[in-house]
């Protein structure tokens, strides 16, 4: 029994040299600082509703700890999320980002930048505006543009109303008028990039265009 209690008693003591050993080697290691680049991931945005402000795709971190740690910390472990469930139109201020991130015990985020950041929700609406064609060039001497006929005459854009109100037409991509000799046909693509808005469904429209004898002039659609 003594002998038992004696195995016991040693195995005990050198666990516990050993944990001491472990935790001196890693409090005493050489401290280490690094810098990531980590992706801000915007989730469950609710339905209806549209990130309507600039939120940047990437954060700054710097993380410190042991060296040997450190060095294991692989980019891929590190993400940030914020969660948009349940919020309601207007602006929500996300603070202490850095509890956001599960890192070993002895790793520590010492900066972050952005620290805080800023989503703006707002309802997601559409409007109808007018779509104006882009010539490029000129018709060759004695020719002129005559009637232009678009179809659809009207697009849907959709997104934030806050940027909505300023948008009024939608152009197409120019369209090169410098070779051209008499009426024509063309499917025209939109040439639309919105922050916050986007076309609904329409990506191209066909354009029909007369050309006529007359003075030419510089030309640029129908606007």
């Amino acid at each position: 029994m003594l002998r038992g209690i004696t195995e016991n008693f040693m195995l005990k003591l050198l666990a516990l040299i050993f944990s001491v050993m472990l935790w001196f080697f890693v409090t005493g290691e050489h401290q280490l600082e690094k810098g990531y680049a980590v992706p801000l991931e915007l989730s469950n945005i609710p339905e209806g509703l549209i990130v309507a402000s600039e939120v940047p795709s990437l954060i700054d971190v710097r993380i410190a700890g042991p060296r040997t740690v450190l060095l294991n910390l692989s980019p891929a472990d590190l993400n940030l999320s914020v969660d948009l469930k349940g919020l309601s139109p207007g602006v929500t201020t996300f603070k202490k980002l850095d509890e956001r991130f599960r890192l070993p015990r002895s790793l520590t985020v010492t900066r972050l930048s952005p620290a805080v950041i800023d989503v703006r929700l707002e309802k997601v609406q559409q409007k109808k505006v007018p779509v104006h064609t882009v010539f490029t060039g000129m018709l060759p001497e004695g020719l002129t543009v005559g009637e232009i006929e678009i179809d659809p005459k009207q697009v849907v854009v959709v997104g934030a109303g806050s940027e909505l109100k300023s948008v009024n037409v939608v152009e197409t991509e120019p369209i090169d008028i410098s070779e051209v000799h008499e009426s024509f046909n063309q499917q025209a693509s939109l040439d639309y990039v919105g922050k916050f808005t986007s076309l609904a469904e329409q990506q191209t429209v066909e354009v029909r265009v007369t050309i006529i004898a007359g003075q030419p002039e510089q030309q640029k659609g129908n606007k």
